[in-house]
């Protein structure tokens, strides 16, 4: 774990905020000194008394005290805080905030890869009255700025040099000062208990303590508000739902990798584990470059939070090691049942208790009964990938104002592809539904949020006058109420022609047809004709996290049954390798089959010289596509799409002209 080097607080003290006088009480506000109207139920967890962030925690205290709280290593030393020392520290980094100016509702923003003192900087600011505000370690300077500005953050802790050089490049009038983490909590050390209890008392559930940032692809950032009650209901509800234990019992533990400035990551890394007593190991920064299943393996944790993107390479790994052993390739295979009986043969059951336990064991999860996935959509391959390896991937949906999840599927509640049941207390609504059931997907419950931050026009458009939140997202229910992500409003493609088209299945359909292809995007928006740029398997750079020109093993592989010789994405990109060009376009032309008109078939296509990266701007901090980027970056390949007039694709036919 790297250690927050430097405490910047930034010179410029904006002027305190007055507080009005109580007046009524609403569903929303965009005011950063509001209050909102809690949506209570009459009975069960939604009608569970509303608490604030600190009553949480000292009751973790009580119950899991002398319990590990955070573990992380530094160099090969082993490093823990206890429930008790955890509280301790925040409420002294509370104190130190409070001595360096801090003022009541506004920000401290936070900058820098997960640790403790992220986690001690997030609380502390809560308790001594401010918001925290996780800052994204990708940001530009120009986007850290708006964000430290909008929220009126005075301070910014940040991690080391390179964030804070950012903060130097845009910050006018320069800093006030800087200090190392020790000096900083050296300040609030011997200060008094009583200013800071006075805040602590002052503080309402139905008050903001943390902004989130929207990732900004459509504008800028909009500043979630979320209350003490969004965070510690939701909390509640979510580990209800998903049944974990309390520390007195066994305690859970779970990694923290994902980008704390999302929703996520701090409702599972900080909230929902405080709520049962669970143990929180923390991954290095190169979490996502390679050194993850380390981690996994060293902190053995009983509930995982993967991207899709992180389940998707652990199955590229898993299957680059069994292209070169004909003896693990066994246990890629789905669980088989004899025919007759439909029972499993007795061999399946050894496989399974040898091998499926090898297996989990090797990626760290032998002692995880609950592995999630998450913040963007995953393809049914990868699902059924771990699912034959015994490893259920259970399916979260929700959205930065919902405060992180609004459904879950769990063993009683789990199909492929379904994100199973509302968290207790909360409710869905299909708006509009067609035909099909397929509508937008409104969410109610206490875990919705406050408002936008001083944007009043942009939370009406997010609630409805009910007070539903409208999440963009298009689904359905199934017979048993699971729910089913069918699309995104806002991306779908409508044609020149006015055909809807959800680019998601047909991209998953693709990468499905095309065990090859890594990364797919479908294009057509106001176009004649749908086009698509992939992407090949390749190696990632563990240092700079940018992919490399060389085909992962299981991408040398498939080439190897085509008959090509191609080691390397450049011997592949843009049509160079006859077999592979022929291969992908059948893939193509199996999708097409199936589409359910003509407007819905793939008419052109390119394989692009490197694969997608947050590195390269292509996707978000929790590894999604960004798709208006994408757009922008390869606008001239685009471009000679629509230039000419496709030519039919048929497997007589596949090579482009030379």
């Amino acid at each position: 774990m790297v250690s927050f080097s430097h405490l910047s607080v930034i010179a410029q003290h904006p002027d305190s905020l007055s507080v009005p006088p109580s007046a009524e009480v609403h569903l929303w506000t965009t005011r950063r000194d509001g209050e909102v109207k809690l949506r209570m139920g009459d009975s069960g967890l939604a009608a569970e008394t509303p608490v604030t962030v600190n009553q949480i925690f000292t009751s973790a205290v009580e119950r899991f005290g002398d319990y590990s709280a955070l573990s992380w290593k530094e160099g090969e030393l082993q490093k823990t805080l206890s429930y008790r020392e955890y509280y301790q520290a925040c409420r002294t980094a509370a104190k130190s905030f409070l001595k360096l100016g801090l003022q009541r509702y506004h920000g401290v923003g936070i900058l820098g890869f997960n640790s403790a003192e992220w986690f001690i900087s997030d609380i502390g600011t809560i308790l001594a009255g401010g918001f925290a505000v996780g800052i994204y370690t990708t940001n530009s300077p120009e986007a850290c700025q708006y964000v430290a500005e909008n929220s009126k953050a005075n301070i910014i802790v940040v991690e080391n040099h390179k964030q804070l050089q950012k903060i130097l490049q845009v910050r006018r009038g320069g800093l006030n000062s800087t200090s190392r983490w020790q000096e900083f909590m050296e300040l609030g050390r011997d200060e008094p208990d009583a200013p800071l209890d006075a805040i602590i008392a002052s503080q309402k559930p139905n008050q903001c303590c943390t902004l989130i940032y929207t990732s900004g692809t459509t504008g800028q950032p909009k500043g979630v508000m979320l209350s003490h009650d969004n965070i510690t209901w939701t909390a509640l509800s979510t580990g209800k739902h998903v049944q974990l234990t309390e520390a007195t019992q066994s305690q859970e533990v779970v990694v923290s990798y994902l980008p704390l400035s999302h929703i996520a990551a701090q409702m599972v890394d900080i909230w929902i584990v405080m709520r049962v007593g669970g143990l929180t190991y923390f991954a290095d920064p190169d979490a996502l470059k390679g050194s993850l299943v380390n981690t996994l393996k060293e902190a053995r944790p009983t509930a995982f939070m993967g991207v899709p993107r992180v389940w998707e390479k652990m199955q590229e790994r898993m299957k680059s090691v069994g292209a070169k052993s004909s003896t693990v390739l066994l246990t890629f295979c789905p669980p088989f049942r004899n025919s007759a009986s439909g029972r499993r043969p007795f061999s399946y059951h050894v496989a399974k208790k040898l091998v499926f336990k090898k297996v989990r064991k090797a990626l760290g999860l032998d002692r995880c009964t609950k592995c999630y996935t998450g913040a963007a959509p995953i393809t049914k391959d990868t699902l059924e990938f771990f699912l034959s390896l015994n490893i259920p991937l259970y399916e979260l949906y929700g959205m930065s104002e919902s405060a992180g999840p609004h459904t879950i599927s769990h063993p009683e509640a789990f199909k492929l592809t379904s994100c199973g049941k509302e968290i207790p207390g909360c409710k869905t609504k299909v708006h509009n539904p067609d035909e099909e059931g397929n509508g937008e997907i409104c969410f109610w419950g206490r875990h919705i949020f406050m408002g936008y931050l001083n944007m009043p026009d942009k939370t009406e458009e997010a609630l409805d006058e009910e007070g539903w939140l409208h999440s963009g997202d298009l689904g359905k229910h199934d017979e048993k109420g699971l729910l089913y992500i069918t699309g995104r409003i806002k991306e779908l493609i409508i044609t020149a022609g006015g055909e809807n088209v959800p680019p998601v299945p047909i991209e998953d359909a693709v990468k499905d047809a095309v065990p090859l292809i890594s990364n797919a995007i479908l294009i057509g928006d106001n176009k004649k004709f749908l086009s698509m740029l992939l992407t090949i398997k390749c190696d990632i750079n563990a240092e700079t996290g940018n992919p490399e020109d060389e085909l992962l093993p299981e991408a040398v592989e498939f080439c190897r049954k085509l008959g090509s010789n191609a080691t390397r994405v450049s011997e592949i990109a843009g049509g160079r390798d006859r077999a592979v060009h022929t291969a992908i376009q059948e893939g193509i032309n199996r999708v097409n089959e199936k589409a359910t008109s003509n407007a819905q078939r793939i008419q052109k296509w390119l394989v692009l010289e490197r694969d997608f990266s947050i590195a390269g701007g292509e996707l978000g901090p929790t590894m999604k596509l960004k798709r208006t980027v994408v757009l922008k970056m390869y606008k001239e390949h685009i471009d000679n799409f629509y230039s000419e007039p496709p030519t039919p694709s048929t497997p007589e036919n596949p090579l482009p002209p030379k």
